[in-house]
């Protein structure tokens, strides 16, 4: 597992999964430094038969606590949520990880994943 270390502002973010399977913990982490500002994850699956994935969006303040992070879904951008998401097709679904919480690295956790592929990738907001 590889840590990235994102660009503060216009853009910065990177990849934390690519065509990723199976159950665990993302590829890579993603390390904000500390940028508290909003960003944009974009997962982005294809599917098998009977397909379906849990997939828990955390964050941690130092690398080692985890706990999952404030998100808002794209058609409602003031609504929070922190429960886990679950995918049950192909599809490509934005979360707007909402600014100003005390997290400084991020990554996936995958469970009870059968026949799902997973690319994510988090997009900084510019400031």
């Amino acid at each position: 597992m590889a840590t990235l270390v994102a660009g503060v502002g216009a853009g910065g973010g990177g990849q934390l999964s690519n065509a990723q399977t199976g159950n665990g913990a993302s590829t890579n982490i993603l390390d904000r430094g500390g940028d508290r500002g909003a960003c944009l994850l974009r997962l982005v699956t294809t599917v098998g038969a009977t397909p379906t994935v849990t997939i828990a969006i955390e964050g941690s303040p130092d690398g080692t606590d985890w706990r999952n992070v404030p998100y808002a879904l794209q058609a409602t951008p003031e609504t929070v949520a922190v429960a886990n998401v679950v995918i049950t097709s192909a599809t490509t679904n934005y979360y707007i990880l909402r600014p100003g919480h005390p997290w400084r690295f991020l990554r996936l956790t995958y469970s009870a994943n059968t026949n799902v592929t997973t690319t994510a990738d988090v997009f900084d907001a510019a400031r």
